[in-house]
């Protein structure tokens, strides 16, 4: 027993002992003069996955393109020898097939012009060395064993075509791979048979081989920067630095957006930004801070598009409207919204791998989201200015420090609130909507009518969910219509004491009732659900409804029957744990014989439930606040507040 124990203590430490070596790695290659300036982040696996003799592969079909065997023990330096020569597989195009010898090409009437077979582990192998010749070039790291490139004629090492055709006139074996990061007899570069196409598209958004050559051309002007007696300028940030500049340029120029780049902080840092993996720029609307990455490699232009993009996201509280949406999903959905009307504002120029639609152009966000989770695998592919998987919208307290700090030091604006107690967001609602009032007044430019519209709805309080739910009751519920009946006097006059007098009652209709179905698996508690009954039983009575038809439904269904309004929350209880299925309980009320044919339900939840609901009506949704639906719901949604 205690023999286990010390077995897997010492199984522990060492694999702490891994992921240290492992940091220490990626620091060095982070301080490198060239790999500094590039996004090369690395997702760290097991080598249960990867293989045990596996230090790192590249795969296009990855969240992160470079994943690195954690379990593995290598020196610091052996680390950034791995996650370079992977990253430069991506830099040199080693994935695109026109480079490949014996790939099919066409001429413009498409007839082939050449074709052979290329054996693809030999084409791996071939571009390891060459990166392998690269990377001993530059003195960087230590590679695996003792890899020499010096065995091939040096006429050959300058071109992965000529390597890989030595290989083939030499017979040079296939499972003798000594100068990858992968295991001899396997290979590096996973998902090589991947077409052209998938390749150019992952580019498309990724440019690898831009940002390595902007990144080569950085270090260059760096180099003679130090030789001239300057410091290095890559830590000394000037505020006349191009984002700098086209955040001035707001406050100036930009009525609409001056006043809300005033009210952030603006921090141009690259070393935060590759510890925090933002390739372009992110915004944390918590603290009124946008990280802009300066080795992204962007224009004056673009850096305009890139921060009022960063300003929108704030001004017009997306993170507030997510309400329990898919975080990534849903800042997709307020990207080709906000890209979309800077491009008809006008406003700097849109970076090429930003994302747009014109066929989305007038949508809202939350119309967008509906579209994006039908076709998610197809969206998920796609990135933000943060990068690929990654929301540019960082949730607060998410963004790491450096030594302590948070690079301020390159920091810009700021004006943050004046301690007169005004939260962030109404200040950034404020504003927004002062700069649109300013901009329209001035006629500095035509605003698309959907921002506007955005802008004013943000600026106008919303209204509470119980009024809404309210309005949903007088919708299907109108005043009920009162008649004479002797069937219980009111009361009788004191002056004619024999005589009973009729009282106005309502008329009876039995198809004046709702259905409510209650979700109560465990992942409801009995105060989410109490605070719904609380005002559903108001309104009930308040309408004149006599009965509700009461189902509850867990992993099964069960039906209660009509019962009074009054006895709904005492009636409740949490039946199951688990997931929820809501199906039968919504068939069950719809095909009931003694239900209305279209009698409205109202479907209380914690959204935790089957993708695939399907209601016959436009029935209604009433869940806690931050919580969403897995589906687009045809009928009213409402988010009750906890009110703690």
């Amino acid at each position: 027993m205690k023999k286990d124990k010390r077995e897997k203590e010492k199984k522990e430490s060492q694999k702490e002992r891994n992921r240290r070596l492992l940091t220490e790695g990626e620091t060095i290659l982070a301080k490198h003069p060239v790999f500094r300036h590039v996004c090369c982040y690395a997702g760290r696996e097991g080598n249960s996955r990867l293989g045990k003799n596996t230090s790192a592969v590249v795969s296009l079909k990855e969240s992160h393109n470079i994943l690195v065997n954690e379990d593995m023990e290598l020196a610091p330096a052996q680390w950034a020898y791995v996650i370079a020569h992977c990253y430069l597989h991506l830099a040199f195009n080693h994935y695109d097939t026109e480079k490949m010898p014996g790939y099919t090409a066409m001429d413009e009437t498409g007839k082939e012009t050449r074709k052979a077979s290329c054996n693809l582990k030999l084409w791996n192998i071939a571009c390891d060395i060459y990166i392998a010749k690269f990377l001993s070039d530059i003195k960087l790291g230590t590679p695996l064993g003792n890899v020499s490139v010096e065995k091939f004629p040096a006429r050959v090492l300058t071109d992965e075509s000529l390597i890989y055709e030595y290989l083939v006139e030499n017979e040079y074996p296939e499972n003798l791979n000594e100068f990858g990061t992968a295991s001899p007899s396997a290979m590096d570069m996973w998902s090589l048979d991947l077409n052209g196409k998938t390749f150019k598209e992952a580019t498309r958004w990724s440019r690898w081989d831009e940002n390595f050559a902007y990144a080569i051309r950085r270090a260059a002007e760096n180099t003679v920067s130090m030789a001239a007696g300057n410091d290095d300028f890559y830590h000394h940030i000037s505020r006349n630095t191009a984002v700098m500049v086209a955040a001035e340029w707001f406050m100036s120029h930009y009525p609409l957006l001056g006043g809300l780049a005033s009210a952030f902080t603006i921090i141009e840092d690259g070393e935060l930004c590759r510890k925090n993996e933002i390739q372009v720029a992110a915004v944390d609307a918590s603290v009124g801070e946008i990280y802009v990455n300066p080795d992204a490699g962007l224009t004056d232009s673009q850096w305009r598009f890139v921060l009022a993009h960063e300003y929108l996201h704030a001004g017009l509280q997306h993170m507030e409207r997510r309400q329990g949406r898919d975080p990534y999903l849903w800042n997709l959905a307020t990207d080709y919204v906000i890209n979309g009307w800077l491009r008809e504002m006008n406003v700097g120029e849109m970076p090429e791998d930003a994302l747009y639609d014109p066929e989305l152009n007038g949508l809202s966000a939350e119309t967008i989201y509906d579209m994006i989770v039908s076709d998610i695998r197809v969206y998920m592919k796609k990135k933000t200015f943060r990068g690929y998987g990654k929301g540019d919208m960082m949730t607060p307290g998410s963004i790491a420090s450096i030594d302590g700090r948070s690079g301020r030091e390159g920091s810009f604006g700021g004006r943050k609130r004046s301690g007169d107690g005004v939260s962030l967001d109404e200040l950034y609602r404020r504003m927004l909507s002062q700069g649109l009032e300013y901009h329209q007044n001035k006629g500095r430019g035509m605003l698309p009518a959907s921002l506007v519209e955005e802008i004013r709805a943000i600026a106008t309080p919303p209204i509470p969910w119980d009024v809404r739910l309210a309005e949903w009751f007088t919708l299907h519920f109108s005043s009920t219509e009162k008649h004479r009946s002797y069937a219980r006097p009111s009361r009788r006059q004191s002056c004619t004491p024999d005589i009973p007098r009729p009282r106005f009652v309502p008329v009876e209709d039995e198809s004046r009732t709702f259905g409510v179905i209650i979700d109560t698996s465990g992942s409801m508690t009995a105060k989410e659900i109490g605070i719904a009954l609380g005002a559903v039983v108001s309104y009930s009575e308040e309408r004149d409804i006599s009965y509700v038809r009461l189902v509850f439904s867990d992993a099964d269904s069960y039906d209660c029957g009509y019962v009074e309004p009054g006895e709904l929350a005492g009636r409740v209880e949490v039946k199951g744990r688990g997931g929820t299925v809501l199906q039968p309980a919504v068939d069950l009320l719809e095909k009931a014989a003694d239900f209305p044919k279209n009698g409205p339900i109202l479907i209380i939840t914690d959204g935790y439930i089957e993708n695939n609901l399907k209601v016959s009506h436009d029935h209604a949704y009433l869940l806690p606040q931050g919580r969403h639906l897995p589906f687009k719901a045809k009928g009213e949604v409402f988010y009750y507040a906890d009110a703690g």
